[in-house]
């Protein structure tokens, strides 16, 4: 007959606190950075996916608790709160006022993975305030782990190895990583639920840990300066036609055609 091996281990997530998908974002004057003092604040939208694979993981019996890991302000609590209303087990959260960088995140978040021996570490591919599609990778790297980027599927079949359906140019592959692994959650991996009113106040009695980058030894200082940060230029407003001649001489008159 077969038998089927419950492991007992855990899964960690890392979250970030970024400006809201919805918000227009604005430069500030003097070109240093995007404006947000009372700006809507969320979770990285790439993060809820990661977050709400680890809970379909768990719920899978494939794991036994989810954490759920942030570096930031004290504000950034507020996202660990989010994470454990949809169903994370409780959170750490690296305090620090420095916007830090996808390196020293990834440190960061080594030490923690070797504190924890999560399973498996799951990451949002990149974050929609830097683009920088950096941490998973590096992580992976200073773990020496297997990492899965991009990933569509995610499928825990044994004790020992995690199937990822991952998007490449022109389609999808499918790897093999032997466990402990890090994996980047793509866009279309799941949709993410909804946190409910009472999961929202149970949420608030969930263990959260306050830790600063020191106690892992980590300089979280920036190495990289921005020199300075512009709006994309205006768009030219587009001419409509009302025939193909006319819009054959419109192209020849803007010398797109000989």
């Amino acid at each position: 007959y077969q038998r089927r091996v419950r492991v007992h281990a855990h899964l960690v997530v890392a979250v970030k606190r970024a400006i809201d998908y919805s918000v227009k974002i604005r430069v500030k004057p003097d070109q240093t950075g995007v404006v947000t003092q009372n700006v809507k604040m969320s979770m990285n939208p790439f993060d809820e996916i990661a977050v709400e694979e680890a809970l379909k993981l768990k719920e899978a019996g494939n794991a036994d608790e989810v954490v759920a890991v942030t570096i930031g302000p004290k504000a950034s609590q507020e996202t660990l709160r989010t994470a454990m209303a949809m169903g994370a087990d409780r959170g750490i959260h690296i305090e620090t006022d420095v916007d830090v960088e996808p390196l020293n995140v990834a440190k960061l978040l080594a030490k923690v993975s070797e504190e924890e021996s999560p399973r498996l570490v799951v990451v949002g591919k990149q974050a929609i305030d830097d683009d920088s599609n950096q941490t998973g990778q590096m992580l992976a790297g200073l773990l020496n782990w297997p990492q899965g980027t991009f990933a569509s599927k995610v499928t825990l079949g044994d004790a020992d190895s995690v199937l990822v359906e991952r998007e490449v140019d022109g389609g999808s592959e499918t790897v093999k990583l032997t466990l402990p692994a890090v994996v980047s959650a793509d866009l279309r991996l799941n949709e993410p639920r909804y946190a409910t009113l009472p999961n929202i106040m149970k949420a608030r009695k969930k263990p959260l840990d306050t830790k600063k980058p020191e106690d892992y030894g980590v300089d979280v200082t920036r190495r990289v300066q921005v020199v300075s940060v512009a709006e994309p230029p205006v768009r030219q407003a587009g001419n409509k036609v009302e025939s193909v001649d006319e819009l054959v001489a419109k192209l020849k008159e803007g010398g797109f055609l000989g």
